[in-house]
């Protein structure tokens, strides 16, 4: 059993928490930066992106998760992604930059442009559907070298990967497969 730690600071992340729960591993709230030293990989939820990085300047999580990533496994959907990404619009601090991939926030639209809709995503070699939700919806607009693109919406990557982070435009804890949560704990974490 893993202990996963879930960014407890701002959105959704009782709902990762289960979902890594629902899995056999143990889900670890992370308000604290000292929290990340107890935790074998971390997720960063959804939530208001400018908030969220006022936070992580406030908590000193900047570098604490940038030093985390070094040896351990990241995840982070919708802002967790504009949060660990190399540049994003409209942020008044640059991004973590842990993984190259350039992001538009809000691209989409507003908060009533949300929708679900079925993604392609490849995990392990195979391609399959997975439905996801997206809120506010950040897209991924550049890729640099190394970053992996591991699912689809129409044309746009919305999940990618590069060494030991990954990323999801949408937010798969809203959904009640666990598949993307296993992908990251079995390829990431405990291979």
């Amino acid at each position: 059993m893993n202990s996963i730690g879930v960014l407890a600071l701002q959105g959704d992340f009782s709902k990762h928490a289960d979902v890594i729960n629902r899995l056999g591993h143990a889900a670890v709230q992370v308000r604290e930066p000292q929290a990340l030293e107890t935790v074998d990989g971390l997720i960063i939820p959804g939530g208001e992106s400018t908030t969220l990085q006022k936070l992580f300047v406030l908590n000193k999580f900047d570098q604490a998760i940038k030093d985390f990533a070094r040896q351990r496994p990241v995840m982070g959907t919708c802002a967790g992604l504009i949060m660990l990404s190399k540049h994003a619009d409209r942020l008044e601090y640059p991004p973590l930059g842990l993984i190259d991939i350039d992001v538009m926030r809000n691209a989409y639209g507003r908060q009533k442009d949300s929708f679900y809709d079925e993604i392609n995503m490849s995990l392990n070699g195979k391609v399959d559907r997975f439905e996801g939700v997206f809120i506010r919806a950040p897209k991924i607009i550049r890729m640099g070298k190394g970053v992996q693109p591991l699912a689809r919406h129409g044309d746009d990557v919305v999940m990618a990967s590069c060494s030991r982070i990954l990323v999801c435009t949408f937010h798969p804890e809203l959904t009640n497969d666990p598949r993307i949560h296993k992908f990251f704990i079995d390829k990431f974490i405990s291979p």
